[in-house]
């Protein structure tokens, strides 16, 4: 086992004994501990009670954080003619079609949203193998196979995030960083776990919002108390 360095001691310290606290206190324990070289991440991990297996109990969807993410996000689009024009004008880092197809078949993947029009998609199609288990798969259920690639363009630029719930029934993502406002974070996780909370699947049995956990990039995590996260 590898040595534990005196930062991550003394994070774990102030960690030690808390648990179930509110977002206030959870955010307020990460931002004093998130000491590393960078602006940490603040990441949120939420378990469900679903198993994703079955198609009646998948989670997944999009939400827009009231403060942003923080990080700067490259966007391509599958587009041509005008819809390209569309999607240059908005931000899009990338812009193509077969083009585009064939740089990402050779290896090269250089943003982190893929966005394309209806048309595109016996080109993206091929694709799939390669974006799909990056989730970066355009899908029409949460707006990146669309004809208004400008909203979708802007949306993906300006803070909005994609969920989707992995094989034991977790959703993680990033909700701001470390450097934000402690009330701009707190606004950010209840609209994240508000927006899964609302991506509810028919098949979900039991309880549904399980745990719901916080921490920074290279910093222990804590758990929060659900029914804080959930409040107005």
């Amino acid at each position: 086992m590898g040595k534990i360095g005196k930062r991550l001691q003394a994070a774990r310290a102030a960690f030690e004994g808390k648990e179930n606290i509110t977002v206030e206190d959870a955010v307020a324990l990460i931002k004093a501990n998130a000491s590393a070289k960078f602006d940490e991440t603040v990441e949120i991990a939420m378990n469900l009670g679903v198993d994703p297996r079955h198609a009646d109990q998948m989670v997944r969807g999009t939400v827009n954080l009231p403060n942003g993410t923080g990080k700067t996000v490259r966007v391509a689009v599958f587009a041509r003619g005008p819809k390209a024009d569309e999607a240059k004008a908005a931000g899009a880092d990338i812009v193509g079609a077969e083009d585009l197809m064939e740089t990402i078949m050779g290896g090269t993947i250089e943003f982190d949203r893929c966005i394309a029009t209806p048309d595109m998609m016996p080109i993206v199609g091929r694709l799939g193998k390669v974006l799909g288990p990056r989730n970066l798969m355009p899908n029409p259920k949460i707006g990146t196979v669309t004809m208004d690639v400008k909203e979708a363009v802007e949306a993906a630029k300006g803070g909005q995030v994609q969920f989707k719930a992995e094989k034991a029934g977790v959703v993680h993502a990033g909700v701001g960083k470390a450097s934000f406002d402690a009330e701009k974070l707190a606004e950010n996780v209840r609209a994240f776990v508000g927006a899964v909370a609302r991506a509810k699947p028919t098949g979900a049995k039991g309880t549904y919002l399980k745990k719901i956990s916080l921490s920074s990039s290279m910093g222990p995590g804590v758990s929060v108390d659900v029914s804080s996260a959930t409040a107005d």
